[in-house]
């Protein structure tokens, strides 16, 4: 990370400030993009600080993207690198759901827009359940005897999750920091490890519940605590969204959620973002800026922090196997999240075939995107409320 850039550091904010306006595709295409890009035709990055910030951003908790814009961001320009680097990615997005926001907060009694988001609060939960299945492939193996076999523990985390989150509906932060502590003392038990280092992790979430009542600090140390746990995609943050802010706290309704999920993935950038959408719904611009500070907080410093000595870190067999391990509970997690909202969100005969027909749309029609689909369901629920 030593080598002088091609490039100014305006060039680098400015390339961050057009993906985050046109990169539709979720998290792994506009990883894809990155590559092809800064890497291979531009040459700002070589492959070597490319795939160690692919590895940082996959390894830390925090919405995969924005990590790795922040990560190529600090390889020649450091701190303030990082930082105009991820802030250039993540406000066109954050802008476009405020104005969003604004639109459904004018609009969203009047029936053309409840038709709309009839159609499309459906096709979300067809995207999501088949998200959250490549998530479970993708971070504990296929549904398989012989995955069950080798990866029994982590998908008895995900099992155990998946079944909390459905019961309770609440977001089980312990259940994840102690399903990452047993896998590591299980799979690589670290030197380090003492009673004092489990005490203090329980001590971090006692200090996360107790907060003041004020509601813009309520929905600062929410959404925090949310953010410092989205593994894997942006979706992993769905059951906490989804647990605090509609069971808990009454922030929102069941479709209110629901729609808030669907304006993130119409829109560029990351999915995370959605939480822009949900604090304008809940203060206003205010809201929305320090829920997305919030959020966003916690994977810029799980990025900054171990940038300079993350070679050494990666290498760390014991932080790898506590963060497969709070993985496997996380997306366990998204699976009951998903189960609780479809049995709420799914109404009637027209939105289950939405749904069914979304999720076989990803499935077997391979040029289809999410986007693709918000938009046709949109056309579908003008369609069908007109009709009925």
């Amino acid at each position: 990370m030593d080598n002088k850039p091609i490039y100014t550091l305006q060039q680098l904010v400015l390339y961050f400030l057009k993906l985050g306006t046109v990169g539709f595709g979720g998290p792994v295409a506009l990883v894809g993009y990155m590559h092809r890009d800064l890497v291979e035709d531009k040459k700002w990055m070589s492959e070597d600080e490319y795939k160690q910030g692919l590895a940082l951003a996959q390894l830390a908790p925090g919405p995969l993207a924005a990590q790795l814009s922040i990560y190529l961001g600090f390889v020649h320009y450091r701190i303030v690198g990082a930082t105009l680097a991820g802030l250039a990615f993540v406000l066109p997005s954050f802008i476009m759901v405020v104005l969003l926001g604004i639109a459904y907060k004018l609009y969203g009694g009047l029936s053309w827009m409840q038709a709309v988001f009839y159609g499309v609060g459906a096709a979300v939960i067809g995207i999501i359940a088949i998200s959250s299945y490549k998530l479970t492939t993708k971070s504990i193996g296929k549904f398989n005897a012989q995955s069950f076999r080798q990866n029994w523990l982590l998908w008895l985390f995900f099992l155990a999750a998946a079944v909390i989150t459905f019961v309770t509906q609440r977001e089980q932060v312990l259940l994840f920091v102690a399903a990452g502590i047993l896998y590591m003392f299980v799979k690589a038990p670290p030197k380090w490890t003492s009673v004092k280092t489990v005490n203090s992790l329980v001590l971090l979430q006692v200090g996360f519940d107790n907060h003041e009542n004020s509601l813009l600090v309520k929905i600062a140390v929410f959404f925090a605590k949310a953010g410092a746990f989205v593994f894997g995609s942006g979706l992993a943050i769905v059951p906490f969204l989804h647990a605090g802010v509609v069971t808990e706290n009454h922030w929102l309704t069941e479709q209110q959620f629901i729609d808030a999920v669907a304006v993130a993935m119409i829109t560029p950038g990351p999915v995370v973002i959605t939480v822009g959408f949900i604090g304008y719904l809940l203060a206003g611009i205010p809201g929305a800026s320090v829920a997305a500070l919030a959020t966003f907080l916690p994977c810029y410093l799980f990025t900054i922090v171990p940038a300079p000595y993350f070679k050494k870190i990666s290498k760390n067999q014991s932080i790898k196997a506590f963060v497969d391990g709070i993985t496997a509970a996380v997306v366990g997690a998204l699976a009951g999240a998903v189960i609780v909202i479809a049995t709420r969100s799914v109404t009637d005969i027209f939105t289950a075939v939405i749904a069914i027909a979304a999720a076989l749309s990803l499935i077997y029609v391979k040029k289809v995107k999410e986007p693709h689909i918000i938009l046709i369901s949109a056309v579908v629920g003008l369609i069908l409320k007109n009709l009925l």
